[in-house]
């Protein structure tokens, strides 16, 4: 393809103006149809999505991009890219999605600071990196999702808030994007952890020393290692490349630049490093993940 017939994938994709009022606390809609219509986009209110009998299609949230089961339920935070598209779904089954938008400064203030709330603060934090959630918490809030879109007045606004409470405390949820994927991602795993996050963003474009980054915590390495293991579920220098490729899949997403130009601006050595990387953690090539995610048209 020429370089001049290629057109920023950015471009593609849709700000979506919902219909949210200030002083609305949420709007749930119920939905069926044959197939995903609406294009990616992005929106500053958080988004629940609940989707059944679209077996094949493919959920595109942030930089991930995966073919989904026949139950999905899915969480996504403000301004995160997202949808879905057809792909292998060939709209033989009538699909029902359910989806919930919420404004962001609905949970605001003292409250949501409380103890008993941490669950949904930890929920909405994690939302920026979009979770999906299990297929058996999936069937188990069908009922609830139904029944919430027949309640009315203060009533639904509880059964909202005990939802999204159950979702909090489900278990085997998934994060979806990369941790540096969008550039205000927050990361509250502890101080410690913050600080080496902050430096590693500050610097994934270079080389970073595992005993530089120990040092900056007066940490050994044997310690400092244990604790980003502990923290995080990773070696340091996973953590260090999962930073790296939320830069690079982003540039796929929104520039031309050539993979070779964004494999060293994030700071990989070599392309075939970067390569082999990429497809571990994205399942393509960096060349797949762009044709890929430019290719998506259709969603919910």
């Amino acid at each position: 393809m020429e370089t001049s017939t290629i057109t920023s994938i950015k471009e593609s994709i849709h700000r979506e103006i919902t219909p949210l009022n200030e002083d609305d606390c949420f709007l749930i809609f119920d939905r069926e149809r044959s197939l995903f219509t609406f294009p990616i986009h992005f929106h500053p209110e958080y988004e629940i999505n609940f989707i059944v009998h679209a077996r094949g299609a493919r959920r595109v949230v942030g930089d991930h991009i995966e073919e989904i089961d026949d139950h999905e339920l899915v969480m996504v935070g403000p301004n995160l890219y997202h949808g879905w598209e057809n792909y292998r779904n060939t709209g033989t089954q009538i699909l029902h999605e359910i989806t919930i938008q919420f404004p962001r400064d609905i949970f605001e203030g003292a409250l949501i600071a409380k103890n008993l709330l941490k669950p949904i603060r930890d929920l909405l934090n994690n939302a920026n990196r979009g979770i999906l959630f299990s297929k058996e918490t999936a069937q188990l809030a069908e009922k609830r999702l139904v029944s919430l879109t027949q309640k009315r007045g203060f009533d639904s606004f509880l059964e909202f808030q005990s939802l999204l409470y159950d979702l909090s405390i489900s278990r085997d949820q998934k994060l979806l994007t990369n941790i540096s994927f969008q550039h205000n991602n927050d990361f509250h795993n502890s101080e410690r952890i913050e600080k080496i996050y902050n430096f590693v963003r500050a610097n994934f474009n270079k080389r970073i020393m595992l005993e530089e980054a120990a040092g900056m915590l007066n940490m050994s390495v044997v310690s400092f290692s244990r604790l980003i293991k502990q923290r995080t579920g990773k070696s340091f220098v996973e953590f260090v490349n999962e930073i790296r490729l939320g830069y690079a899949t982003r540039l796929l997403i929104e520039t031309r630049k050539s993979v070779s130009e964004i494999c060293y601006e994030c700071g990989f050595n070599n392309i075939s490093n970067f390569n082999r990387i990429f497809k571990k953690k994205q399942h393509s090539t960096p060349s797949e993940f762009r044709m890929n995610f430019n290719g998506v048209k259709n969603v919910f």
